[in-house]
């Protein structure tokens, strides 16, 4: 059971909750603060006439239009039904459980004036595994995820369709009667905090924050069956060389390939040739570039995680309602284009490392595998390969620097960071994808040669993999060795290699 509380969601949480699958509670100051918050807000409305933004008035360029006392239950309504505009493909189910995760974290701070009824409810949608579908498609990532936040509002009204633990689509009111539950009549201003918040882009982000951790384990892992492969020359990934730069990551990633291959005969042994190309030779640069690239930007979500993001910002101790702009999606729309690159990287000199392993160069054979010409061996995974790393370039064109006015110019900058947090996410899975055709041609050029004197836990790693994917004397359909290599990559964590 993980508790909602004030103390900061770091990174280690969430993953705890996901990968236990964990259930929320309230703990008693969360419960506190949003009790308070809630009094002070209808003593705020019964008290007073005056305008405030969203509570009752209407919305964006509305924003001045007076909104009668017997109406705002029913405003609240509205706007949760007007705003469910999504479309294209569905956001996959665990990112939509962790949308759920981050809005109830960010109303559980007292500044948004809900009730606690409707905290429970977002809380028994999650721990229940009954959620609605919501789509890619509808955010300009300000004003909030407003979109995809009312897809994941429009349960709590019992109206639209829901998934039970990924059953079929069923209609919202007949699965909430089977529970004993009724729809929620939403209350001034709850319909705004439910919509209001950069919970679609924050998941993507947390979600790629987490992955990217493994992912470059893996990318190191790989490389440095890739040198043994291509038989590399051990002097660039020295520490003097790297002390002299200053660059955490680089030397970081230095460090880490000596590790993996300490051991190896062959790494250290004197070599014929001078220089190894920059995919090999410049691995600790690029790959430390982007884990250095990642630190900042799991700086940037955690402190999201623990923001409130609704507007407006309701303050209790100080007698404040405050119309402002936290729900703007700006510092998570740059860093989300940072993302894309960095990872987009990793998978750029993957693909070179692979055009390397089957140059012919270096003792190995045309395309790694004997007879070239009559078989044609690994000569199209790398056209793969390169296919996806230039859809990956092309869907590193930044998000966060486009903007379209919206609301009849109320709304004249937004942020497209949910356009960015989706992309990113394409090319997360793609690298996982040209990782995976890197380590199949590795495995395949250490294999040709004589594996004696190589790293053991570069062997470890190859005899792993050839319980999956065996060795290719000749030519076969290559699709399900590049499915099985992905799959490997997927299931297994490199921290079994890479801490024996």
């Amino acid at each position: 059971m993980h508790e909602i509380s004030h103390h900061p969601l770091t990174f280690q949480d969430l993953s705890e909750i996901v990968k236990n699958g964990m259930k929320l509670t309230l703990s008693d100051t969360a419960r506190s603060k949003i009790d308070a918050c809630r009094a002070y807000l209808d003593e705020k409305m019964a008290n007073s006439d005056d305008p405030i933004y969203g509570i009752n008035t209407g919305f964006g360029s509305l924003c001045n239009t007076k909104i009668d006392r017997s109406n705002l239950e029913q405003l609240q309504s509205n706007l949760v039904m007007s705003h469910a505009c999504g479309t294209g493909r569905e956001v996959p189910t665990h990112l939509v459980k962790l949308m759920f995760l981050l809005k109830i974290q960010g109303l559980s701070y007292g500044h948004s004036g809900v009730r606690i009824e409707l905290v429970e409810r977002l809380i028994w949608h999650y721990n229940s595994d009954v959620l609605p579908p919501i789509f890619e498609q509808g955010s300009l990532g300000a004003s909030g995820d407003l979109a995809p936040l009312a897809h994941l509002a429009l349960p709590l009204l019992g109206r639209g369709h829901v998934r039970a633990s990924g059953s079929i689509l069923r209609p919202t009111a007949e699965v909430l009667s089977e529970h004993g539950l009724e729809p929620l009549v939403l209350k001034s201003k709850e319909g705004l905090a439910l919509l209001n918040g950069t919970q679609f882009m924050s998941a993507y982000g947390a979600h790629i924050c987490l992955e990217a951790e493994k992912l470059f384990q893996w990318a190191d892992l790989i490389a440095a069956a890739s040198i043994e492969a291509f038989d590399a020359r051990h002097e660039p990934f020295k520490p003097g060389v790297h002390a002299v730069r200053k660059q955490q990551g680089q030397a970081e990633v230095a460090a880490n390939i000596r590790r993996l291959l300490s051991g190896s005969f062959n790494f250290q042994k004197p070599k014929a040739h001078v220089q190894d190309p920059y995919s090999f030779r410049c691995i600790p640069q690029v790959h430390g570039a982007s884990r250095d690239a990642f630190k900042h930007i799991r700086s940037v979500f955690e402190n999201e995680m623990n923001s409130v993001t609704d507007n407006p910002t309701v303050f209790p101790e100080e007698d404040k309602i405050i119309s402002a702009g936290n729900f703007h999606g700006q510092p998570l729309a740059i860093s989300l284009d940072f993302a894309a690159i960095a990872l987009a990287e990793i998978g750029s000199i993957s693909e070179r490392r692979t055009y390397k392993l089957v140059s012919g160069e270096r003792g190995l054979p045309a395309f790694l595998v004997a007879n070239p010409g009559l078989n044609s061996g690994y000569m199209i995974p790398q056209y793969t390969a390169a296919s996806i790393v230039s859809r990956n370039k092309q869907l590193c064109t930044p998000s966060s620097v486009d903007s379209i006015d919206s609301s009849n110019g109320q709304e004249d900058h937004v942020s497209m960071g949910a356009n960015g947090a989706v992309r990113v996410l394409e090319v997360l899975e793609n690298v996982k994808t040209v990782l995976a055709i890197e380590l199949l041609n590795a495995a395949q050029a250490i294999s040709i040669r004589t594996p004696e004197g190589m790293a053991p836990l570069v062997l470890m790693l190859h005899e792993a993999f050839r319980k999956h994917v065996s060795f290719m004397a000749e030519d076969r359909e290559l699709y399900a060795d590049i499915a099985a290599a992905r799959k490997f990559i997927e299931v297994n964590h490199p921290e079994q290699w890479t801490n024996s």
